[in-house]
């Protein structure tokens, strides 16, 4: 994509001078302003994958589909945080909850940037994200990110976290609840990065470890406990990534006849921030602070990193206790 400092280059002036002459929001000599023209026109520059044109309107779109399995409190708390920091630009968003939501963002789109959130190891919009004349961030970590500005959760890293804690404390077998079957199905980077820092983790420590993607509907939570402890009654911890199902699912354990932490330990990973589970808890409004800050550089023709991966941060509460 053509920047505004590849015009300013060319036309031999700073990038903010290509600014003011294209969007007439300062005064610009007549051989100034033709100079960035006649550049820009060379290089197939448009004002919109850049600053706003003056008088367009300042959008920025989120495609967020509203998909089976997804969250949705965890994906309106990003949501908000990414209006809150847009307006601090002077932006409004425009929320796009459809799954041909890119579609609609094609040109002559009122959308001088776009947020993707939702993302797949291997997610079909990414070709489209790749060919589109604007800056893009993406909210997940795709498996091939070439190209591409990211910027997520280390949810590897959240995985590895929550097991070296619990192996610390002595537990040999431990389980990950997991995201909605659908989510894995969709390959949806973060489910699939947190399983594989799970397992890699457990795998190191030499536990016993296993891995149950879960139906999100808490009254399934009885079920999911009473088969945990028939399937593996050597278990003494479980990491749980399926914010729904958390205190059902400790309610479970407990009307089951076990003690949480004395006979259990949980941990979770979860966009809420309990006050008694130990838990590495979703970053939404550095996340979406961090998505809008990266598309305005983006806009402003500055050089940005390819992947940007908050690390995860564990709070040790009273769910969890040695073996």
């Amino acid at each position: 994509m053509v920047r505004i400092t590849d015009v300013a280059r060319r036309a031999g002036v700073s990038p903010s001078t290509v600014s003011y002459a294209l969007s007439g929001k300062r005064p610009i000599s007549a051989e100034t302003r033709r100079r960035v023209e006649a550049a820009a026109r060379e290089l197939g520059y448009r004002p919109q994958a850049g600053a706003p044109a003056h008088g367009r309107p300042k959008v920025l779109a989120v495609a967020a589909p509203l998909r089976a399995g997804v969250h949705l409190p965890a994906m309106m708390r990003v949501t908000e945080s990414v209006v809150t920091a847009a307006r601090g630009y002077d932006h409004d968003v425009l929320l796009l909850t459809h799954e041909d939501g890119l579609t609609r963002v094609g040109d002559p789109a009122p959308a001088d940037a776009l947020l993707v959130m939702d993302i797949g190891l291997q997610d079909p919009r990414l070709p489209l994200l790749r060919s589109l004349n604007r800056p893009c961030v993406l909210l997940g970590l795709p498996a091939d990110p070439h190209g591409l500005t990211c910027v997520d959760l280390d949810y590897r890293a959240a995985g590895e976290v929550c097991v070296h804690h619990l192996a610390g404390l002595g537990h040999r077998t431990v389980a990950l609840v997991g995201s909605p079957p659908e989510v894995h199905l969709r390959r949806t980077a973060s489910a699939h990065r947190l399983v594989e820092g799970f397992t890699a983790t457990a795998d190191h420590h030499g536990l016993a470890s296993s891995v149950h993607p879960a139906e999100p509907a808490p009254g399934g939570a009885h079920h999911i406990a009473d088969r945990l402890l028939r399937e593996h009654p050597a278990l003494t911890a479980v990491v749980v990534h399926n914010a729904p199902l958390l205190e059902p699912l400790i309610t479970a354990f407990q009307q089951l006849g076990l003690r949480i932490p004395e006979d259990l330990s949980i941990t979770a990973v979860c966009p809420d921030d309990p006050a008694t589970v130990t838990s590495v808890t979703l970053p939404a409004a550095e996340l979406g602070t961090r998505a809008v800050e990266l598309l305005m550089a983006q806009l402003h023709g500055m050089p940005v990193p390819e992947t940007t991966l908050l690390a995860p941060r564990l709070t040790e509460r009273a769910s969890t206790r040695h073996a």
